[in-house]
């Protein structure tokens, strides 16, 4: 019953690590692919899209976006 148990409790925390980093990629994609989807729409009015370099601007608010939820969750130590 012991070396069930202990199995039992094994596997469910290697499922939970599993789960942890799942959520981490999650967290860090979906604000990237909304981002993508909504400049990635056919409007005739969007203000950004007669900056000069309007295309680069969202590619760095894109990447520091990545890159401070990366940094946020490896301090917390969910990386």
């Amino acid at each position: 019953g012991d070396l069930i148990d202990g199995y039992l409790s094994i596997s469910a925390h290697q499922l939970n690590e599993t789960m942890r980093v799942l959520t981490v990629i999650t967290a860090v994609f979906v604000p990237l692919s909304f981002l993508a989807g909504l400049y990635g729409m056919n409007f005739d009015y969007i203000p950004e899209l007669k900056v000069e370099n309007g295309y680069f601007y969202l590619l760095a608010i894109m990447l520091s976006l990545s890159t401070g939820l990366v940094y946020w969750f490896k301090r917390k130590r969910w990386l």
